[in-house]
């Protein structure tokens, strides 16, 4: 069911990735997959713009989009979701620049680095000032500071921004481990904004359990998901908030409309079609990104032994510790070198030297490549 995009047809397709890449790279960079969308979703694409479905998209909260993604999040992490309880919005980052904007008290927000780069000016944007949640980039597996999030919210922070799973690093936050958030955020009475766009990409070895469905969280949280990453449509432009109690729900429907960007319809007909059509596709990709994942370890294993891939538990997006290579900017030596295009590391957060994100979504003999101009560019 994954079929794989020839360079001629990814740079057709994949405008960014491929498309500011010059002729003798490889681009592995922004979170974007190198495969053709599920039939379903070009399917049903297909007819909507058969049939015109080019305006305005529909208002109503309790419709197909929010039927469609109630019955994936229970087929595929047994969460029950009230329909009625999810809303449109035009992608997860401006999503959670609403969320904040409405939702979260004028005070700081706490945002764990490394973090997905646009995320960074979330609390900038919203007049608010950002506090960091620091990862250790030597741990081996990472994990969030709670007595360091319990300092940082006695000291005035008002709201956590979480990703899970975890982009850059990764991971798959347990229910321990969110019950643990939870019980330092009720004690300060903070409120936690969840982006939970990966959830569909957490690989074999892993569960995904949402934030909300840990219990005693639905008055102080929302999450928000999208089927952009998962079936790889982020140009359709739809995502959706997720809550769990109907005061918060109401407060972000009592807003003037020009707060919350318009989604589009094209983005509403294919996110149906992924979430209910689509499960058997989604299988395939992480089967074959499961697979991906092993091949890189190998080929990392072979070509660059000094380099530290953290545990890969969720998303197709490996953080790669290269310090021992002796680059600051291993990216861009990369780039120079190799003509192989990774994302440094100091965009997840600033000052972080001799780290880089790969992108693993791409076919087995493209990722042999990647790697070995990695090992090139590096002076393996």
């Amino acid at each position: 069911m994954i079929r794989d995009f020839t360079d001629e047809e990814a740079r057709r397709a994949l405008r960014l990735k491929w498309g500011l890449a010059a002729a003798d790279e490889i681009p592995a960079w922004v979170a974007e997959m190198d495969y053709r969308v599920a039939e379903p979703i070009t399917e049903a694409l297909t007819a909507a713009v058969a049939d015109g479905v080019t305006g305005y998209p529909p208002l109503d909260v309790d419709g197909d989009l929010a039927r469609s993604y109630a019955g994936f999040a229970e087929r595929h992490y047994g969460q029950h979701v009230d329909p009625a309880q999810v809303l449109p919005v035009v992608d997860v980052t401006a999503g959670m620049r609403f969320v904040v904007d409405v939702l979260s008290e004028q005070a700081p927000v706490v945002m764990p680095v490394p973090a997905y780069a646009p995320q960074l000016d979330i609390a900038a944007i919203t007049g608010r000032r950002r506090v960091d949640l620091v990862v250790d980039p030597d741990a081996e597996r990472a994990e969030l500071d709670l007595d360091r999030l319990d300092r940082l919210l006695a000291d005035g922070a008002r709201t956590l921004l979480l990703t899970q799973p975890h982009n850059p690093w990764g991971r798959v936050f347990t229910r321990a481990e969110l019950e643990g958030v939870r019980d330092v955020v009720l004690r300060h009475g903070a409120r936690v904004v969840s982006d939970e766009i990966h959830a569909p990409l957490v690989l074999p070895g892993a569960s995904h359990v949402s934030y909300l469905d840990v219990e005693g969280t639905g008055d102080h949280a929302v999450a928000l998901v999208s089927a952009s990453k998962a079936f790889n449509i982020p140009g359709l432009r739809c995502a959706q908030v997720v809550t769990a109690d109907p005061a918060t729900r109401d407060r972000l429907l009592d807003v003037p409309l020009a707060r919350n960007d318009s989604w589009s319809s094209l983005g509403v007909v294919a996110s149906v079609a992924a979430y209910s059509e689509g499960d058997a596709w989604l299988a395939a990709l992480v089967q074959r990104l499961d697979e991906q994942r092993a091949l890189l370890r190998r080929l990392l294993a072979e070509h660059l032994p000094a380099a530290r891939m953290r545990p890969l538990e969720a998303t197709y997006l490996a953080w790669l510790d290269l310090r021992a290579y002796g680059h600051d900017q291993p990216a861009q030596v990369m780039r120079e070198r190799g003509r192989v295009w990774l994302e440094e590391g100091a965009t997840y957060h600033s000052g972080l030297t001799g780290h880089a994100r790969l992108n693993l979504a791409t076919s087995p003999q493209r990722l042999t490549l990647i790697v070995r101009r990695m090992a090139t560019g590096l002076g393996a």
